[in-house]
């Protein structure tokens, strides 16, 4: 593990523009975008009548918007199928899908098992009943509570953190960890693996701090190789932060891939590239907060 304050105005300018980031890295770890439902008509009770029965789908909802809903079935087809007012929604009670009961549309949560008989018009599908069980109903509705939690958590305690710091922009760099990597490798070692989780221990001691992770290569192999290089190293280490060393991702700016830029030592020798083989791992807090 090695200590550096290398290049601080260079680090400083990623740490504004990753802060500019950071919203976008922390919505992403609620899960990736509803797809696009808008094919999907709109239809009302009295216009089901109308239409001819539909195939069966049988799958997993995979998405939802307003009254529509995706389902992607075994072999990975998806089908998107509209919810009106006449839609049947069921759950069965007991054993062989014995004693029904009623709920509403939105039970239809995101990873629940269902079955839906449908009813066509053109090339558009709407559910005239949708089944499901007990039992997945009640690992879906833990599943989607405990994530909306964590998210409600998360996103409080990430605006309080913004909040404090909207206005500046300058930080402290209160110290920086180097990691190494193998050459064209992307792999961190047991002593990196170390090293990353005494980082975050130490940073977790410092109030408002935040972490700016930066990945490095050497000058072997082209610029474009090395710039996606550097980026995969980055990413692995951000990952490891979060789900071994316990960081929470709100406290971490947007990571970022340099390429071969900024090399601590010279590309022309074997012991100098190694040491430029790297992801910076820099604890900044902010002037304005330091202290406090």
């Amino acid at each position: 593990m090695s200590v550096t304050s290398h290049s601080k105005k260079g680090l400083l300018l990623i740490a504004m523009l990753a802060g500019a980031g950071s919203a976008g890295a922390s919505a992403q770890t609620q899960g990736p975008p509803q797809s696009d439902l808008s094919a999907t008509i709109y239809t009302s009770p009295a216009e089901t009548a109308e239409m001819t029965e539909g195939p069966e789908v049988k799958g997993i909802i995979s998405a939802r918007s307003d009254d529509k809903v995706q389902v992607t079935t075994a072999d990975g087809a998806r089908t998107v199928v509209a919810v009106n007012d006449a839609t049947k929604i069921s759950a069965s009670k007991g054993l062989f899908g014995l004693g029904r009961s009623k709920l509403a549309a939105d039970s239809l949560l995101n990873g629940l098992p269902v079955t839906i008989r449908t009813l066509q018009s053109g090339g558009d599908l709407v559910a005239s009943r949708i089944t499901l069980q007990n039992k997945d109903l009640r690992t879906a509705s833990m599943i989607h509570n405990g994530t909306a939690q964590r998210f409600d958590e998360q996103t409080a305690a990430t605006e309080a953190l913004r909040g404090r710091m909207g206005e500046i922009d300058q930080y402290n760099v209160k110290s920086t960890t180097n990691v190494n990597f193998d050459t064209g490798k992307a792999v961190l070692s047991a002593q990196a693996k170390n090293d990353l989780c005494a980082t975050a221990t130490a940073a977790e001691g410092m109030d408002n701090a935040l972490l700016l992770v930066v990945g490095y290569t050497d000058a072997t192999g082209e610029l474009e190789y090395n710039q996606e290089l550097s980026e995969k190293r980055a990413g692995r280490v951000v990952n490891y932060l979060q789900q071994a060393c316990g960081w929470k991702p709100y406290r971490m700016l947007t990571p970022t891939g340099m390429a071969e830029a900024d090399p601590v030592a010279s590309n022309d020798t074997s012991e100098g590239k190694a040491q430029n083989r790297r992801v910076a791992v820099n604890v900044l807090v902010s002037k304005g907060l330091d202290g406090l």
